[in-house]
């Protein structure tokens, strides 16, 4: 029998109305995954998208440390380049405080020991190989004391230093009694007689510079206080002493005060030392010590343990006459008289002062005043001879540049550079969403990796730090972030201190002040959309591997393109890769990437993989 045309109608409206409910559950499902509709924005390039999130990217990532070379993941894909391991002798390499190339600079005012980064054609692009035996790091408090001798194999400072309690060689680590040249009998003792000065205990000190840190002792232990002290030291005749310190989970940069400015903000540290760092104050009109006024916070604290006080015990064991010792003396106290300072407290090796609040408590005014320059603009500026100016205030009592909350309140009150409207395109109100979202940001991670905010990434870094939310987002005694902000980003660093965070300014076309291996974690918020016109990924992702541990992480979170520039390249880096989308769902052009560097060592035999 013929069947009508009736069923045959019936039929095709049958396969119409599956067709249209798959497709409505498809839609509804997706609509569902991108966060309650927030991921409506269709108009996008859902082809890029679709090309990223391909189903290729390695579904699981292993966060935790092994401490062996466990194998590579071999990509489906292919591997664009891949990179081959530079030799052994570059295990510990400064891209831009290598020795060779400093020597050929002048000595004059530390000129040498400053940044002299290779030009183009010298750079390294290959993988830094970690030494042979490198072991992930003790966990935070235990690694403040002990540094496995495999990481950082030097033992000089042992014998240089070995009657001043620096550092001990036991067995296979290094212990770190918390000594110093100024405080043999520990840093707890020397920060406690600071203390009955300095109010270091409430919360009023939060951010601090230690100039010639050594192996940052002093630092290590002012964190137990809830002090974040930027330590810096220069590359030179003391091996590894920073590098010691980033490996005891201590904030430390490989630094110099010199012929340019120190890279941070105006008005960012509360208080400032040098314990024997045989910085020469008096020098050079005070030129140095005009510099530590800049980054001294109105009201903050200066101490000096060390030549010349004290000078009446040790004027021969330092070989210098009465009158050399009384004339250096006088001049450091006549210029922190004129920088606005005054003297709190001299006791034996320590001197401390503190800066007034503002100009109209300034017995004189000084007559060299940097009037023209802004004083935050100090990326590979030329020290001048002339003193910073207060900001102006309307009364006497008021705190120039704006009085700050005690930590840990400092840490999400409006900072007084967004209240006084001088941050461009930011306000009360921004500046609060901005924490709103990295808490969310933050949040999200956690779910990838459990271990975030944990002691496994003590050492963290923001290459692109803007307001500080990441960092605040993560803030806990376990772990510490340098914030970093790049010379072409807009000025935000002053406001990360005023956060009681610490930072500085770099310039990601050229190496990071710090040695290899330094940093657990690695967080990279719209880096690389910043300097897709500025220089090569291949530099910038090279620069990462090189101060990343074996087994850390990194998280870019980036726009579709440089996302997919970033993934070509780390495939041949031996980093296993995974692939997410916005918390808020497949629908937001920003991805989130997430890398582990796999852990291998000089001499393995072993090829450069990846996983997609």
């Amino acid at each position: 029998m013929t069947p009508k045309h009736g069923g045959r109608s019936r039929g095709s409206m049958s396969i119409f109305i599956v067709l249209g409910l798959c497709c409505f559950c498809y839609l509804l499902g997706t609509w569902q995954r991108s966060g309650f509709g927030k991921g409506d924005s269709i108009a996008m390039k859902m082809s890029k998208v679709a090309d990223l999130t391909d189903c290729g990217v390695k579904s699981d990532l292993d966060f935790e440390p092994h401490h062996k070379f466990v194998g590579t993941f071999e990509s489906s894909e292919v591997i664009v380049k891949k990179y081959e391991v530079c030799d052994e002798k570059y295990s510990d390499y400064t891209p831009c405080q290598e020795q060779d190339r400093a020597m050929k600079f002048p000595r004059e005012n530390m000129i040498y020991r400053e940044r002299h980064c290779p030009p183009d054609e010298e750079k390294l692009r290959c993988l830094i190989p970690a030494p042979v035996g490198y072991t992930t790091p003790f966990p935070w408090p235990k690694s403040r004391d002990y540094v496995y001798y495999a990481n950082v194999p030097y033992k000089h400072l042992t014998v240089e230093k070995a009657g001043q309690h620096w550092v001990d060689f036991q067995g296979n680590v290094f212990k770190f009694p918390g000594g110093g040249t100024m405080f043999p009998q520990g840093a707890d003792a020397y920060i406690d007689e600071l203390a009955s000065v300095i109010p270091i205990a409430d919360g009023t000190v939060r951010t601090a510079l230690d100039t010639g840190c050594g192996v940052a002792s002093w630092g290590a232990y002012m964190l137990k206080r809830n002090v974040l002290a930027m330590s810096f030291a220069p590359r030179d005749n003391h091996e590894a002493q920073v590098q010691f310190a980033l490996e005891r989970g201590v904030p430390a940069v490989i630094g110099v005060l010199g012929s340019i400015y120190l890279p941070y903000p105006a008005r960012a540290f509360d208080m400032a030392q040098c314990s024997r760092c045989l910085i020469p104050w008096g020098n050079d009109d005070g030129k140095s010590l005009m510099e530590v006024d800049r980054v001294l916070r109105p009201g903050g604290y200066w101490v000096l343990s060390g030549p010349p006080y004290n000078w009446k015990t040790y004027h021969k064991v330092w070989k210098r006459t009465i009158e050399d010792c009384k004339a250096e003396q006088k001049r450091i106290e006549d210029l922190a008289e004129s920088l606005c300072w005054e003297k709190k407290y001299e006791k034996g090796d320590i001197a401390i002062f503190r800066k007034k609040i503002n100009a109209e408590s300034c017995k004189q005014k000084p007559q060299n005043v940097c009037e023209s320059r802004n004083p935050d603009d100090v990326w590979y500026k030329k020290m001048e001879t002339c003193v910073t100016p207060f900001p102006e205030v309307s009364s006497s009592s008021e705190v120039a540049g704006g009085k700050l909350e005690k930590f840990p309140a400092r840490l999400f009150a409006t900072p007084p550079r967004i209240a006084k409207g001088l941050v461009p395109r930011v306000t009360e109100e921004s500046y609060q969403e901005d924490n709103a979202k990295w808490k969310k940001h933050v949040k999200a991670y956690k779910n990838h990796n459990r271990l975030i905010g944990t002691t496994r990434y003590r050492n963290i870094m923001d290459m692109n730090a803007d307001l500080g939310g990441f960092a605040a987002a993560l803030d806990s005694p376990k772990v510490w972030v340098m914030n970093v902000v790049p010379n072409i980003a807009e000025n935000t660093l002053g406001v990360v201190y005023e956060r009681g965070l610490i930072g500085i300014y770099h310039d990601w076309c050229e190496g990071f002040s710090t040695y290899p291996r330094t940093y657990d974690l690695i967080h990279a918020n719209g880096l690389f959309s910043m300097y897709q016109d500025k220089c090569d990924y291949e530099d910038i992702l090279l620069e990462m591997d090189r101060i990343l541990r074996p087994e850390g992480v990194v998280i870019f979170r980036d726009a579709v393109d440089p996302l997919n520039k970033v993934k070509q390249i780390a495939r041949g880096m031996r980093w296993d890769l995974k692939l997410i989308d916005h918390e808020d769902g497949p629908f937001v052009p920003e991805k989130i990437l997430f890398a582990v560097k796999q852990y291998w060592t000089a001499g393995e035999k072993n090829s450069t993989s990846s996983s997609q």
